[in-house]
Order: C-alpha cells, then structure tokens, then sequence
C-alpha cells in the first residue's frame, strides 16, 4: 500500500538525520579516544580522512545504480552499512580501552570498520534524493530536496550535543566509557533500518528520471553545499566541463581552498579544546561538543537565516564569507579559553557557512542548462575532496604548533579573498 507522501518524506529526512548524526558524534569523540588510547594525532587524522576517500569513491557508483536496483534497497543498503560499522568500531574501540589489544592495533581495526561506512553508507543520500524526486512535482522538488539535504545539516549539530551524554560506564566487568556513542548510534540506525524496510514500499515502478545525486562526505564542518540538489533536479544531460574550465576555474578554486581550511580548523578542534583547556580526554569531551555545536549552529545559521535575509549574490556570499572565514580561524588559533574558542570557531564556521553556497550558486550560473549536472558533480567532488586531506595536513601542522593550522587557514582564506576580489565572475 502505498505511504501517503508526507509519511514517507518524514522517513526519509530521518535517515539522513541518522547517518549525518552518527558519523559527526563518533568524529566528535575521536580526539578524546585517541589521547586516551595513547594513539598518535596523526592515526586518529587518517581514520577521517580515509573514510571519506572511499565515501568520495564510492558516492558517484551508488548514485548511478539506485535507479537500477531500487531506491528502498540502497537506502536498507546504506542503513546496514552504517550499522555494521559502528557496530564494529564499538568493539573494536572497546576493546582498546579494556587494553585487550594494543590502542594502535584498535585503530587500525576502527579504520577497517570506517571503510565499511565510508563504502556502503554513501547508497543511501543518493536513493533518498531519487526516492523524493520520484514522489514529488517538479514545481516541489527543489524545495522537499533542499530540506531533505538540511537533515545532513541538523545532523551536524546533534551528532556532538548527544555525544558527550552516550559515553557509557561499564556493563559486566566490561568499561565501554568512549565506546558508547559508537553502540548507540549503531542501535539508531538498527531502528531506522528496521522502520524504514517495515513502512517504505517498493518504489521500482518510479520514473527513471527520478534521479539522486552523489552527496558529499558528511562530517564535522562540512555543511551541505547544496550541489546534490541542482544535480538531482537538473534534466539528465551527456555535456560535461572541465575541473578547470575557464567559465568555472575561480569558483572551483575558491572552493577547494574553502573546504580544506574548513576541514583543517574543524577536525583539529577536538585536539584544540583538549590541549588549551588541559583537560582529560574524557572531561573534555563536553566542551568540545558545545564547540561543535556552535560552528554547526553558525553554519547553519547562515544557511537557513542570514543568507535569505540579506540576499546577497553568490560573488558577495564567497567574499563576505573568507572575511569572516580568515578572522574566525586567526582568532580560534590564539583563544585560551571555552568562550574564546567556541566564540572564533563560530565566527569561522559561519563564514564558511556563506562561502559553500556562495560557491556553488556561482558554479551553477556560471554556465548553461546543459552543464548544469556536470557542475554539480563537480562542486560535490570539491566539497568532499577537503575532507580526504584537510584533517592529515591539519593534524600535521597542529604537531608542529598548535596554532598553525588556523593561521594557516586564516591566511589561505585571507589570500583567497584577495583572488576572489578579482577572478570571480557571475
């Protein structure tokens, strides 16, 4: 029987809730893990970085075939994988903190289980976005698609608020203490996997043209740019354009410079409020959440609020955005204390907050109809690229001096601005 459409739009806006909270929780608690399991800063970086480098391989394959296998079985297929992995990198990480393995040999099991995710959880946003498309008119689907990516967004925020509340004690003799989002999390997406095969119908006999897009790695900082929309809602089209298409080039640059400062300043953060507050892993973790949670808010903030108030144009969005972008990241490298830091970290946050979709805005006009698939998938490319190597390259430069990631993504953004201020074009 087929779900009344509000129904099934609310299902769907949960799964993405699910998967975006879940991953930001467990990346909000790594830091802490991975000082209380003795691990250097440079494993837990790459425990980011190498989920999203097979979620960015990954996204394009899944968004291709969610038409051919049917979208209910993509979504279940990124629902599980989603599961599994954070089953396994509960025990996994469990088992670190019991001292039954060594903690390095826990993280390189925790990176296995991340591949998991990063491989089979990217099905899901792409067969959600058909999903929607299918059930909707052309005249709604930019809307229903635009909130169905903002769950990506809430999700950001409520990944670090809940965490700091799911680190658990132990059960049997058995400490779980860090673990415990990764178990929680792990039983959300059980529940969703298991309401979402009870109440979503086969959706086979949909239009073909009801397509999904590829969507970018969700992680801490890395807001929804809201390229999967125009690539789901634009007609299907065999043009391409270059990567560094004259038309194009200066946004795709702006934007790739953007989101490995953004990742550099967002996954070194948990090591910041640590080291600066002098605290123990574990007592930390409430005040990295409340960081987290103030750059998530901010982000959004400019999203959903200043952006439609002010009605600025994709090139003011871009500019305005490093301004703030450069001030937030010079200001959060000196801060000393949780006001400060959470203070500057939310005036960055919301700078990149105007850029990405000052960015992807510019992309799109820049060219026509016909390209306009291409350009998305570009800018989805880009948007999820900072997200491979931000977190190494700013791990590594927060060894050598704990300001230096954010001076340098302060600079780069400075510099950035000046570039914008003569190469963008609308």
């Amino acid at each position: 029987m087929r779900q009344p459409p509000d129904t099934t739009f609310a299902l769907m806006f949960m799964v993405m809730l699910t998967i975006a909270a879940g991953n930001t929780a467990l990346q909000s608690v790594l830091p802490a893990l991975g000082r209380s399991l003795g691990v250097r800063d440079a494993e837990v970086a790459l425990a980011f970085s190498v989920s999203a480098l097979v979620w960015v391989a990954a996204a394009p394959f899944w968004a291709n075939r969610s038409h051919r296998h049917g979208r209910r079985a993509m979504i279940l297929l990124g629902l599980g994988g989603f599961a599994l992995s954070l089953t396994l990198c509960g025990l996994f990480l469990t088992a670190g903190i019991n001292r039954w393995i060594g903690g390095t040999v826990a993280f390189l099991l925790f990176i296995v289980g991340r591949v998991i995710y990063g491989a089979t959880g990217a099905a899901a946003p792409p067969a959600v976005q058909a999903l929607v498309a299918g059930r909707t008119t052309r005249a709604q689907r930019t809307r229903a698609l635009t909130l169905i990516a903002s769950a990506f967004g809430l999700g950001t925020i409520l990944g670090p608020a809940l965490a700091p509340y799911l680190v658990l004690g132990g059960v049997g003799g058995v400490t779980i203490g860090l673990a415990g989002p990764a178990f929680a999390f792990a039983l959300f997406g059980i529940a969703m996997l298991l309401v979402t095969r009870r109440m979503l119908p086969d959706d086979r006999a949909l239009p073909v043209e009801a397509h999904g897009a590829a969507n970018a790695y969700p992680s801490i900082g890395g807001q929804s740019s809201g390229a999967s929309v125009t690539a789901a809602t634009a007609a299907p089209s065999t043009s391409r354009i270059g990567m560094f298409d004259a038309r194009i080039r200066a946004w795709m640059i702006a934007g790739l410079v953007m989101v490995h400062a953004q990742a550099m300043t967002g996954q070194t953060i948990g090591f910041l409020v640590i080291d600066r507050l002098g605290l123990p892993p574990e007592q930390a973790l409430g005040a990295t959440g409340l960081v987290l949670m103030m750059g998530a808010g901010a982000a959004l903030l400019a999203q959903w609020g200043l952006i439609p108030l002010l009605d600025l144009r994709p090139r003011a969005l871009v500019l305005v955005g490093l301004a703030l972008a450069a001030a937030g990241a010079l200001l959060t490298g000196r801060a000393t204390t949780l006001p400060s830091i959470a203070t500057a970290y939310g005036l960055a946050s919301l700078g990149f907050g105007f850029v990405r979709p000052g960015f992807t805005a510019g992309s799109s006009l820049a060219v026509g109809a016909d390209l306009q698939a291409s350009v998305a998938g570009k800018v989805t490319s880009v948007s999820g690229a900072g997200f491979v190597l931000g977190p190494s390259v700013g791990v590594a430069l927060y060894g050598v001096a704990h300001p230096l990631p954010y001076t340098v993504a302060g600079v780069a953004c400075t510099l950035l601005l000046a570039f914008g201020w003569q190469t963008l074009r609308e």
